[in-house]
């Protein structure tokens, strides 16, 4: 009987999977394509890839080897992109920092990751100077500076970042290693507790990277991403690898546009500018895009935005929609590299009106090539793809992190059953796409029924005095729990609506089915401002510690 293994020659090339090899197309097909950096710089493919090498020999200077930690403080940026895959490059590993943490949570996983060279903006100085006593690991910091004026500082630099880079050779010899070696690790941001790190190699990113392409370059027309897009991302390079789409537009060798600190009239204006069509982010950018004053002043019809890290309220879709954003949902977490899902749109959706495409577009979406998921009850069961029976979303994939950094108890927790899990309760419906209906941990558990937060959230949004609505659950010794709205009001609607207003409003709901019957417990109350979380999440345990 034949071997059914395939042998191996051996003088064969065995490709291991590793960032570097995501470079060569475009350096062979798009060389002269452009890297654009705020309004402070670009440069093509070509440079793109000498600096990748001069970053490299730097970072080999200050004494990183294979296995160390290079960690970096900065804004979404040409620099960013760099260290993307430099670190890795080397053998390295990339730790991106989250730089909205406190600044002990922030010192927290830099001891952690055992951080060997910390590169950091000038910005984020002050954050060091408090922390840099405590720190343990760190034995090279390398400023990072938009201007040319060099800050004022108590902290002891191996160099500045531009002068490194300058100082060395344009040529480097990357080595081939185990594809599965460790390429990242950054830490999760929850609000409770420390942060938990993530990690992933480069056969993980690899494959995720073409998991995605696979999934956005192929739709006929709606939200494809394609070589003549130009990409701009706006989340934070610190999270999750800003989606892994950096990679992906890098592999695919188009134009590239990185935004520095988030200013929404910066952001619009650069979108402008150089006619930015394919981006990505979570809800409350684009609301706080949406509203600017500039936002009449731009075309935006070419625009194709990709929305995760939060639930899409089909009010803040079909406002996007009427200014011609090809507006849709994608669904991933810090554990999942991050994407699994993606909420396309067939043709034949294309053609239903705006409400009826918002609720698709709003949806979770369908899984991407390579992903596996399932919904199941608390005994690992599949639950019916009926668009009612609710599950825990639970996947596997071969870009999901092994475990938690350090952390045995919480891996395992997070991979029982052999399913790694999220911790989100969502519908399937019979094409397929998932509809997340709110956390495990965020559920409303009100006289015997389960209320989604999400649910009620995106019905109060309709209401046209309401500018952001966040939903908990309030403890009740009758009902166990009744849900609470707290909205924030439009400017020219306070004063002038009534909790009430809004709780009448929400019971229209209920009465045509849409709703639980138990929304007549729903409570309203009026705040100044929804808590987030450092990702721009609105942050339900700050929210429930705060008011309840």
């Amino acid at each position: 009987m034949n071997d059914p293994v395939i042998p191996r020659t051996e003088s064969a090339y065995a490709y291991p999977l590793l960032i570097k090899n995501l470079l060569q197309t475009p350096l062979v097909t798009n060389p002269e394509q452009e890297i654009v950096y705020r309004d402070l710089l670009r440069y093509d493919y070509r440079t793109l890839h000498q600096r990748i090498c001069r970053l490299a020999h730097a970072l080999k200077k200050l004494g990183v080897k294979p296995g160390d930690t290079v960690a970096v403080m900065d804004y979404d940026s040409h620099r960013y992109l760099e260290c993307f895959f430099a670190v890795p490059m080397i053998g390295a590993v990339l730790h991106t920092v989250n730089i909205r943490l406190s600044p002990d949570q922030i010192l927290f996983t830099i001891d952690h990751a055992e951080d060997d060279v910390l590169l950091i903006h000038s910005d984020f100085l002050p954050i060091l100077e408090q922390i840099k006593g405590r720190i343990d690991t760190v034995k090279n910091y390398v400023l990072l500076q938009d201007g040319a004026e060099t800050p004022a500082s108590q902290i002891e630099f191996a160099g500045e970042y531009e002068s490194l880079l300058q100082d060395s050779p344009t040529h480097y010899d990357f080595p081939d290693f185990d594809e599965n070696t460790r390429a990242t690790t950054f830490y999760t941001t929850g609000t409770t507790g420390l942060p938990k790190g993530v990690y992933f190699s480069h056969r993980q990113l690899v494959l995720h990277t073409f998991g995605v392409l696979a999934a956005v370059g192929t739709p006929a027309s709606q939200g494809r991403f394609h070589q003549q897009d130009v990409y701009m991302p706006i989340t934070p390079m610190f999270h999750v690898h800003a989606w892994g789409l950096p990679y992906v537009a890098t592999a695919m060798g188009v134009k590239q546009v990185y935004p520095g600190r988030y200013v929404p009239d910066h952001l619009l204006e650069l979108i402008d500018r150089e006619k930015v069509t394919f981006s990505h982010c979570v809800p409350t950018i684009l609301h706080m895009l949406l509203k600017s004053p500039l936002i009449d002043k731009i075309n935006l019809s070419n625009w194709k935005v990709i929305i995760g890290g939060a639930a899409l309220p089909k009010s803040l879709c079909l406002a996007a929609m009427a200014r011609g954003i090809d507006l849709f949902t994608g669904y991933g977490m810090s554990e999942t590299c991050p994407i699994l899902t993606i909420s396309y749109l067939t043709p034949e959706m294309l053609e239903l009106p705006a409400e009826q495409q918002a609720e698709i577009r709003c949806k979770t979406g369908r899984p991407i090539p390579l992903v596996d998921i399932r919904l199941v009850d608390e005994e690992m069961r599949d639950v019916p793809a009926d668009s009612a029976s609710g599950g825990e979303i639970v996947v596997r994939a071969p870009w999901l992190t092994q475990g938690y950094l350090k952390d045995h108890k919480n891996s395992e927790h997070l991979w029982r059953g052999g399913y790694l899990h999220t911790g989100d309760v969502a519908v399937r419906d019979a094409r397929g796409y998932l509809k997340i209906t709110d956390r495990t941990k965020d559920v409303i558990k009100s006289g015997g029924e389960w209320i989604s937060s999400l649910e009620i959230e995106d019905i109060i949004a309709h209401h046209p005095a309401v500018s952001e609505v966040a939903v908990i659950g309030q403890p009740d010794d009758k009902w166990g729990e009744r849900p609470l709205a707290l909205v924030v009001l439009k400017s020219e609607a306070e004063g002038k609506t009534s909790e009430k207003e809004l709780v009448a409003h929400a019971r229209t709901y209920a009465e045509t089915g849409m709703l639980s019957k138990t929304i007549i417990l729903l409570r309203v109350r009026f705040v100044d401002a929804i808590d987030k979380t450092s990702v721009g999440k609105i942050s339900k345990t700050t929210l429930r510690e705060k008011y309840l």
